[in-house]
């Protein structure tokens, strides 16, 4: 839509248009991979508004969470682990590419949203109320929404972020949406799913172990735990000499990213032996072992750097290391290609 259209009719379309019409603020209920019981409710922003939309749409998050098996230690963080577009496509039919973004952002959410497409955006959490706290008007950081219903003319927005449904207005809308005088204005990435050929459940079970196959022959040559373990002392030293609240960013990328992958992988191992696949409660056990070690280990960095203390940190993974080797080599013998 080009900038010249009228927006007051824009806007009146707007008020109409949701992807999920049925989506409301009032009421709205987390997935159970966002239950506040678990180890870490929360994971990064992209695997947990994949697990909303996942949900709105009435499919099961965890048939796809067969890519957590990929995870590897990247030197100085752990993979920020995603659902990958194909993976998205092979157990839902659900279509997901890049959308380019030439013209005003919102009015590309908005021609989407009439043909009943999500847009996944890239947005500056210092705008988001949901963040409050955290990063809400206190710093600017990237983070990945899901626009549900967008008013140009009310300047408001309901989206999916993190574990849960929320909306913002006005400086707000403006702020995420790069309208305040002065603002450097980039082109966010911005992705977008078509729902048109969702697939039904009945062959779910199949095409989620197939898949498993497949991410299993991509694990890590080595053991990525014992890897980080390697270096953690080191990098813990490190943070002493960094800002105020650059712990909290090291441990997301590195102990929370462990923790909440291995969660997520006890999750969906879970869910294939509730669907008909026996014999894994060992391999749940061993993945909830690595996320309960790196929780614990979140806790130990405090208090190490309170301390002035770092050398325990390098045997605090060691459950962890041995419970990855087991859990490759279970799964290995069970579904190796």
């Amino acid at each position: 839509m080009a900038k010249g259209s009228d927006s007051r009719t824009l806007g009146l379309i707007l008020m109409a248009s949701a992807c999920f019409p049925g989506t409301r603020l009032e009421g709205y209920q987390r997935h159970a991979l966002h239950d506040s019981a678990r180890a870490w409710p929360e994971t990064n922003c992209y695997v947990d508004v994949w697990i909303e939309i996942l949900s709105q749409l009435g499919l099961q998050p965890q048939a796809a969470l067969a890519f957590t098996l990929t995870q590897d230690f990247e030197g100085d963080q752990f993979t920020f682990f995603k659902y990958p577009l194909e993976d998205l496509e092979t157990i839902y039919g659900i279509k997901v590419q890049e959308l380019a973004i030439f013209d005003d952002v919102a009015a590309h959410i908005t021609r989407q949203l009439e043909r009943r497409r999500l847009c996944l955006v890239e947005m500056d959490s210092f705008y988001l109320p949901d963040t409050h706290g955290i990063a809400y008007q206190i710093e600017h950081g990237k983070t990945t929404v899901a626009v549900n219903r967008l008013d140009i003319i009310a300047k408001s927005m309901e989206y999916f972020h993190n574990g849960g449904y929320f909306s913002l207005s006005g400086a707000d809308f403006d702020g995420v949406f790069q309208k305040n005088p002065g603002d450097a204005l980039f082109l966010p990435y911005t992705e977008f799913a078509k729902f048109e050929g969702v697939l039904g459940a009945s062959d779910t079970v199949r095409r989620s172990v197939r898949l498993l196959s497949r991410h299993l022959a991509r694990k890590p040559s080595q053991n990525p735990i014992s890897q980080f373990a390697a270096v953690f002392p080191d990098q813990a030293r490190e943070l002493t000499a960094k800002p105020e609240g650059f712990f909290h960013k090291y441990a997301f990328n590195t102990l929370r990213q462990l923790g909440a992958n291995f969660e997520l992988l006890s999750s969906y191992l879970a869910w294939l032996e509730q669907n008909g696949e026996r014999d894994l409660t060992l391999c749940i056990a061993a993945a909830e072992t690595i996320s309960n070690t790196a929780k614990a280990a979140q806790f130990q960095l405090a208090r190490a750097l309170a301390r002035q203390k770092f050398d325990a940190l390098g045997t605090l993974l060691e459950p962890a290391a041995q419970a990855w080797q087991s859990l490759m080599a279970d799964l290995d013998a069970r579904y190796g290609l």
